[in-house]
């Protein structure tokens, strides 16, 4: 599991879905995430439960099922909104920054 994070973009080699910083602004959108502009550090923390789910079979019983709960309380989110949202791929409208992984745009409805 591993996080790369530049001065504009955060990418996972566990996930296809990444964070940029949004443009004009200091905040971060993240591909999964829809919605309002993030601080830097909600963003990592996104990015991080994303990378953790990553293509991983997670329930409530599992190990890591109280992070997941806490990281996605973060963002609003329930455990369940998260792991559905964090496990569907990037919707296709990409955001390329300096020729790095590129990052979509999840329809936060399709998540619940």
């Amino acid at each position: 599991m591993t996080l790369t994070i530049s001065d504009t973009t955060m990418t996972s080699d566990h996930t296809p879905h990444s964070a940029w910083q949004a443009p004009g602004q200091h905040g971060w959108q993240v591909s999964w995430l829809p919605g309002p502009t993030l601080d830097r550090n909600t963003a990592i923390t996104a990015m991080i439960l994303a990378d953790t789910i990553g293509g991983r079979d997670l329930h409530g019983g599992h190990r890591l099922w109280p992070h997941i709960q806490g990281w996605a309380a973060e963002l609003g989110l329930t455990g369940p909104e998260a792991l559905a949202a964090a496990s569907r791929p990037p919707d296709g409208i990409h955001h390329d920054h300096d020729d790095e992984h590129a990052g979509g745009q999840l329809d936060r409805e399709a998540a619940d």
